[in-house]
């Protein structure tokens, strides 16, 4: 753990200025870490899971999305889905570790170039952006992105270098009233949120022990409370989209094998403001092919579903250009509406 972290919360938020975009007005991207789609599934048929039901019932969504295609690790997966690049290849971000970064180590440093990300867009748009995690290794991001590190904004008006205008490290419990407050009073247009529960009680108990399924049963209901507030805050409600995935899922009390089904085949739902329900392969029959048990690679034409699709499908949502540099939905037609 960072030095300057403190082990239960760290809250460090920043205003920014508003603007209205074309498209949804707030996108709240949720990543649930270790949520295999094998286990999940389970537990929605079970009757346990009630707003992950609710997820497959009313969004553009699949339980048969992919992580990255070399690796199954958190850290490295999540950097994907913020900068929509695969992690390897000299197109990749090349964030490969899973530990806290060490200090002025950035995402940028580590490649050697600086890597664009759904946070400069958002901020450099005039918009409000917010990180929110169970895990200090997520301070990758705010450091990365900070005053010191963010590249200068070109677009439009100078909103400055730091393009994360709010950073919550907290416990989960802690983490869903601090993204529920934030969004009712000056919410972040793009709002990234990582709850780590289910990964520890992996590693710790072994995916689908009971310990697991416990917190996933937690899980769903701080995800409710989150799409309980999209649907009635009044300044949220019709105007937000919410974006569900994982960065992979696990088998006994590993995950690391990006060979196996169980550990690449993670779920990915959008649900919200204008979203037409269905199967996201029938939605999008010419872009994206339905992968069966496989593991397509990135020279596919028509590729899988991937959690590293949040990124640019953020910013469509939001009527946004992609991130600049990006591989992955980079002409933004992966679609839900």
């Amino acid at each position: 753990m960072m030095p300057h972290m403190k082990t239960m919360t760290l809250l460090a938020c920043w205003l920014g200025c508003c603007l209205v975009t074309s498209g949804a007005d707030y996108v709240v991207a949720v990543s649930i870490d270790g949520l295999g789609s094998t286990y999940l599934q389970t537990l929605v048929d079970a009757g346990k899971l009630p707003h992950f039901k609710h997820l497959e019932t009313e969004s553009a969504g699949t339980t048969n999305a992919r992580a990255d295609f070399d690796i199954t690790v958190t850290l490295p997966n999540h950097t994907s889905m913020i900068t929509s690049r695969r992690i390897k290849e000299p197109e990749g971000h090349h964030w490969t570790s899973n530990t806290d970064p060490a200090k002025g180590v950035t995402i940028h440093s580590n490649k050697g170039s600086y890597v664009p990300s759904v946070f400069d867009v958002v901020h450099d748009h005039g918009l409000r952006t917010g990180v929110w995690g169970t895990k200090s290794k997520f301070a990758l991001f705010k450091v990365s992105y900070d005053a010191l590190h963010g590249a200068p904004d070109e677009t439009g008006p100078d909103n400055g270098r730091n393009k994360v205008d709010c950073f919550v490290y907290a416990k989960s419990s802690v983490l869903t009233d601090s993204v529920i407050s934030m969004m009712t009073t000056q919410p972040c247009h793009f709002a990234f949120v990582y709850f780590g529960d289910a990964d520890a009680a992996g590693h710790t108990h072994g995916w689908g022990s009971e310990p697991y399924n416990a917190a996933l049963i937690t899980m769903d209901g701080y995800l409710g409370r989150i799409m309980d507030l999209i649907s009635t805050d009044s300044r949220l409600k019709g105007r937000t989209d919410l974006i569900v995935t994982a960065d992979h899922g696990g088998e006994g009390k590993d995950h690391s094998d990006a060979t196996k089904p169980i550990d690449y085949t993670i779920p990915f739902y959008v649900w919200g403001a204008g979203v037409t329900p269905g199967d996201l392969y029938t939605v999008n029959a010419g872009t994206r092919k339905e992968p069966g048990t496989g593991r397509p690679d990135y020279s596919e034409q028509n590729p899988p579903v991937r959690n590293s699709d949040v990124g640019n499908l953020a910013l469509s949502l939001l009527g946004l250009p992609s991130i600049p540099g990006s591989a992955i939905d980079v002409k933004q037609d992966l679609k839900v509406k």
